[in-house]
């Protein structure tokens, strides 16, 4: 993705940031000396419009009127380009409309409309001055989440070369409008620096309801992710109803029905749902309806959570389930988990489980291991995935060194850690060519109860001290593998399920969020102080 130059106005424009139209600025300024109107709220109840019936400013305004230089809009995340401009801005007023060029930007409009207020309009030509005007056109060529703002004559005109960026370019107006009241004058031009920006949810330790999930989702939206990850499935529980296996399934879990309307709400605010069922470990909940199934070491000893990758009806269950979820969850990711298998956590694992190594063996001839065993079952659920269309993507640990059997080249990594026995820095991934996603378990990981060596991580130390590169502890990778660095995710794990309520997480990792969503969206040093953004983020709600 193409950089953007921050352009800010001379220093002695900038006493503090201030936005045009807004009480007693606009009517120093323009000299109407009355006041701007009632606030009436619409969509949501949280954006303000203006009751057309109080007295408003004229629009455009005379040739005489002198304005300041605008300021450069305050978002989360900051828009990375803002071209000043003298004008009165734009703010929403009742009985002014949403209209757009294109029928595919309709629920574009349509949420906006509502957010703000205004009217939906639909398809016209016959844009108005006071409007606001979603098109197709403009933003980086080739990049679908790049988008154009322009504040000028009264209207505001969001354009971009598909419906994702047109989608962040109401986001951006919305922020405006609610921290500030009104848009300034000039022109945004604004694209991510990551292309994947992600939340990830363990729902499998701890149930989450519906509703919390869709709330998160309208969060995340509004904050410009594009990724929700949902691990389903763990030694715990397993939480989504099944038809090809409903005896693994937990009492507590999500319908299909319900799945499904968090993935349309996901889908309508440009968000893709990853889902992970994680094998051949951290699958507990099916092995105890399918105990046969469960790896046990030469003494007979049961490894939690682990299945028994010697047998084929361990793969047969798993594929059952990908291929079931498959129309579930129609994007084009799916994350394998791959992580933890107890097998290769033990010095000898050929001793400890000689049904693993003679089944390696018989697989890949007799220098045949136990991790190039897991390796093949790796690939295999990634060939079951990627004959549905999905890119496959799997946990760094579940990438094994010294093998003879290579993890498929398409599978990409998750890099949560790098305290697995056998550790790999995150160079050895990328100098494979590898695509690599930022879990960075220091900053990212919001473990429930804190065990281990956890702690709840902070947004001032993701937005002060981390960015993209910073895949392993706190040492950024060299710069000639950023373009292999997709992006990011926070994750929430819930480890001791009981340690905080559903609000409780809402409320801890709400300036988490925020942060790391601005170091994806752009990984220089961010314009305000984390006084300031921890202020705005007050402010946007």
């Amino acid at each position: 993705m193409s950089q953007h130059r921050h352009r800010r106005a001379p220093a002695r424009s900038r006493p503090r940031h201030r936005y045009l139209l807004v009480g007693g600025v606009f009517a120093a300024t323009v000299g109407l000396g009355t006041g701007l109107g009632l606030w009436a709220y619409g969509g949501d109840g949280d954006t303000p419009g203006t009751d057309r019936s109080a007295p408003q400013p004229a629009s455009p305004a005379s040739p005489s009127t002198t304005y300041p230089l605008s300021q450069a809009p305050r978002t989360i995340p900051a828009v990375r380009d803002f071209t000043a401009a003298r004008g009165p801005g734009w703010r929403p007023a009742k009985g002014e409309r949403v209209v757009v060029s294109d029928d595919s930007l309709a629920d574009e409009g349509k949420l906006i409309a509502e957010e703000l207020g205004l009217s939906y309009g639909g398809r016209t030509d016959d844009v108005r001055t006071g409007d606001v005007h979603l098109t197709l056109g403009g933003g980086q060529k080739g990049n679908p989440e790049s988008y154009t703002m322009t504040v000028r004559d009264g209207r505001v005109t969001i354009s971009g070369p598909a419906d994702t960026g047109v989608f962040y370019g109401t986001r951006t107006l919305k922020q405006e409008v609610r921290g500030a009241g009104a848009a300034p004058e000039g022109v945004v031009n604004d694209a991510p620096a990551k292309p994947r920006r992600g939340f990830m949810l363990d729902i499998a330790r701890k149930p989450y309801s519906a509703g919390w999930i869709e709330d998160r989702i309208r969060e995340l939206g509004d904050l410009k992710y594009n990724e929700l990850g949902l691990h389903f499935s763990d030694d715990q529980a397993f939480r989504i109803e099944s038809d090809t296996h409903p005896e693994i399934v937990s009492q507590d879990h999500l319908t299909k029905a319900q799945v499904k309307r968090i993935v349309d709400l996901a889908a309508s605010r440009h968000i893709t749902v990853v889902p992970e069922i994680d094998s051949p470990g951290h699958l507990g909940a099916v092995i105890a309806a399918h105990p046969d199934l469960q790896l046990r070491n030469a003494q007979g000893v049961a490894s939690r959570g682990a299945l028994d990758i010697s047998q084929p009806a361990a793969a047969k269950i798993v594929d059952d389930l990908l291929g079931e979820y498959a129309d579930l969850f129609p994007g084009p990711y799916w994350h394998l988990g791959g992580d933890e298998y107890q097998a290769l956590t033990v010095r000898d694992p050929a001793a400890s489980y000689p049904q693993l190594a003679a089944a390696a063996r018989k697989a890949y001839g007799p220098s045949g291991t136990v991790a190039d065993l897991a390796t093949g079952w790796l690939n295999a659920r990634a060939a079951t995935v990627r004959d549905r269309g999905r890119t496959p993507r799997a946990w760094n640990d579940g990438f094994y060194r010294d093998t003879s059997v290579r993890p498929d080249e398409d599978i990409e990594v998750a890099y949560w850690t790098g305290k697995e026995i056998g550790a790999r820095q995150p160079d050895a991934y990328l100098a494979e060519g590898r695509k690599v996603l930022n879990y960075n378990d220091e900053f990212f990981y919001y473990v429930l109860g804190q065990p281990q060596t956890f702690v709840y991580p902070t947004g001032q130390r993701i937005y002060e001290q981390w960015t993209p590169r910073v895949l392993r502890g706190t040492e950024a990778v060299p710069a000639r593998y950023d373009s292999q660095i997709l992006g990011g995710s926070f994750a929430v794990w819930s480890d001791l399920p009981r340690a905080q309520t559903e609000q409780q997480v809402a409320a801890g990792i709400r300036m988490p969020l925020r942060a790391t969503v601005q170091k994806l969206w752009d990984p220089d040093k961010p314009p305000l102080s984390w006084t300031d953004f921890t202020a705005l983020a007050d402010k946007l709600g």
